[in-house]
């Protein structure tokens, strides 16, 4: 009985290794890559404002529906009282992260800068051991030194390879509250990036090498071609095109096929079921009203925040202020995504893993 279980865990792994949109979300991140790196070494360089255009669009009409959906897939079958309770931790953490922002712009930078790559590393963790499996991390500093290289790439690599258009955006970002408050930080930059280049390189290295050394097999080739890939196409794409893609075509693809494994096994209470009916009409019309809901709510916290701050779309252009308030804005409400969704609740997060 327990080695057909272990074929059975096995064969799920692989036929959820092959799922299109896993396929897809490496085609795509190996296609631009490839792409923009013949297009540096021609010398071509792509418009700044239509990388902009390009962000904005991955960034809310691609993934935002995806963040929603996750929450929605978290709490679908979950008891009444836990919900409310995830409502008001999921509103006090915004709360609290608009209040560090208002208070101390550059240490919310920071924080932002910190969420962003904690979603990148943690949801990119728990779709491996979902599809492909981490036979090969089998510690927990393995599994952290993976995290932080999946979710490092995001953020990381942008600051060596795209200096001058990071920082930029970083002081529009701090600039919607105190405009001129990351200048003071200028000078220390190239040591910055010099550290950040030589921490990252070594951390890659040594999450391949251990990977290796524990004897992961297919589960070890898999993670290292995929570090290594996502370390490449930040590094090659523009930090605005990258970051913009990123999400929707490998964040949000990959979960997707993680959700397909996930939905194999038992995932709670079906009593609680909040698109429970008992015909396909009755289902349909619940699936429109959470997501109607879902919208409104989305919207509500963007008006809030759009108001707290001072300078919301910053004090120049409006398409540029637009970008450092949309990514601003993702980072508040990802906080909560992470630190309800998974770091509190590890049993049944968002990014569970039977």
């Amino acid at each position: 009985m327990a080695t057909t279980g272990l074929e059975s865990l096995w064969q799920r792994h692989r036929d959820t290794d092959r799922h299109p949109s896993l396929l897809l979300s490496r085609a795509s991140l190996l296609v631009l890559a490839v792409t923009f790196g013949l297009l540096g070494a021609a010398e071509v360089r792509v418009p700044l404002r239509a990388q902009m255009v390009v962000y904005l669009v991955g960034m809310v009409a691609l993934n935002l529906p995806h963040g929603g959906y996750e929450h929605f897939e978290n709490l679908r079958r979950r008891r009444p009282s836990f919900r409310w309770r995830y409502v008001a931790v999921y509103l006090a953490a915004i709360g609290g992260f608009v209040g560090l922002f208002l208070a101390a712009p550059v240490a919310g930078l920071a924080l932002a800068l910190t969420v962003a790559m904690a979603k990148g590393g943690l949801g990119g963790l728990q779709v491996l051991e979902a599809t492909s499996g981490t036979a090969h991390l089998q510690t927990r500093f393995q599994r952290g030194l993976a995290a932080a290289v999946r979710g490092g790439a995001v953020m990381l690599v942008p600051i060596v390879f795209w200096p001058e258009t990071f920082h930029a955006f970083s002081s529009l970002m701090v600039g919607l509250v105190e405009p001129g408050a990351l200048s003071s930080y200028a000078g220390s930059f190239d040591t910055t990036r010099l550290v950040i280049g030589s921490g990252y390189g070594l951390a890659l290295t040594t999450h391949i090498l251990l990977g290796y050394a524990r004897g992961g097999g297919c589960a070890w080739l898999v993670d290292a071609g995929e570090s290594v890939l996502l370390a490449a196409y930040f590094a090659f794409v523009p930090v605005l095109v990258a970051v913009g893609l990123y999400f929707p075509f490998w964040y949000s693809a990959r979960q997707v096929a993680r959700t397909a494994s996930v939905e194999t096994e038992p995932v709670g209470d079906e009593r609680w079921d909040l698109l429970g009916g008992a015909d396909a009409s009755t289902v349909a019309l619940r699936a429109w009203l959470v997501l109607v809901v879902g919208a409104l709510a989305t919207f509500g916290v963007l008006v809030a925040v759009y108001w707290a701050f001072p300078n919301p779309l910053g004090t120049g252009n409006a398409l540029p202020g637009a970008v450092a308030f949309w990514s601003m804005f993702i980072s508040i409400v990802a906080l909560p995504h992470i630190v309800v969704g998974s770091l509190l609740d590890r049993g049944r997060g968002i990014w569970y893993v039977p």
